[in-house]
C-alpha cells in the first residue's frame, strides 16, 4: 500500500481584532507563531504551505475562492492547491494553536477527521474540495462544523489539546506554559 501524501497548511487569514496586532508574528521563545506552526506541520507532512496571508516562511496561498471567508476560505484554497499538485489529504492548524500533539496525521487519521472543540485542526481528503466548493457557494451557514458535518468528518479528542491564543492574555499563559517544558 503506498502511503497517502499530506500537505499541511497554516490557516493565518484572520485580521487578530481580539489580539490588537498581528498575532501570526507574536513570539514565543524568541520564535513567531507563524514560524512554530510551519514547523510543527514540516515535521509532519510531506509539503507545508499558509493560506491567507502574503508573506510567510513557506508558500502561500489566496483564499478560495474569495478572502473573507475565515478558515473555510483557507481551507478550500489549501484543498485546490494540494489537489492540483497531486496530494491526497490536508492536514490543517491555525497560527495561533501552540503545543499540540506532535502527530497529528496519526491522531486524525483516517481522513475526514478533525480536533473535536477545534475543527480548524483537521485531517481533510483532497476529495472533499468539491463539498467545500458547493457549501460557500450556497447561502447558508460557513463553518468548518458545517462542512465537516458535511462530509461525515469524525470528532476526535487530542491526546493534547494545543493552546489557542487569541489575545495577549493567552500568549502570556501560552509563554508560562513553554517556560515550564
Amino acid at each position: 500500500m503506498i502511503a497517502a501524501r499530506v500537505m499541511g497548511v497554516v490557516l493565518a487569514g484572520g485580521t487578530s481584532r481580539r489580539f490588537g496586532s498581528d498575532k501570526a508574528l507574536a513570539e514565543i521563545g524568541g520564535r513567531s507563531l507563524i514560524a512554530r506552526a510551519v514547523a510543527n506541520l514540516e515535521r509532519q507532512c510531506d509539503a507545508v504551505i499558509v493560506a491567507g496571508r502574503a508573506e510567510a516562511p513557506v508558500a502561500v496561498v489566496p483564499d478560495h475562492p474569495a478572502p473573507g471567508l475565515g478558515p473555510l476560505g483557507g481551507l478550500c484554497g489549501a484543498l485546490h492547491h494540494a489537489a492540483d499538485h497531486g496530494f491526497d489529504a490536508v492536514l490543517s492548524i491555525p497560527v495561533d494553536a501552540f503545543d499540540g500533539p506532535v502527530d497529528l496525521i496519526a491522531e486524525l487519521s483516517p481522513a475526514p477527521a478533525y480536533a473535536e472543540g477545534a475543527p480548524v485542526i483537521g485531517l481533510w481528503p483532497v476529495a472533499a474540495r468539491g463539498a467545500l466548493d458547493a457549501l460557500l457557494a450556497e447561502d447558508t451557514v460557513h463553518s468548518l462544523r458545517a462542512f465537516a458535518l458535511r462530509i461525515g468528518a469524525r470528532a476526535v479528542r487530542l491526546s493534547r489539546q494545543p493552546f489557542n491564543i487569541n489575545t495577549p492574555a493567552d500568549l502570556i499563559a501560552a509563554k508560562e506554559h513553554a517556560h515550564g517544558l
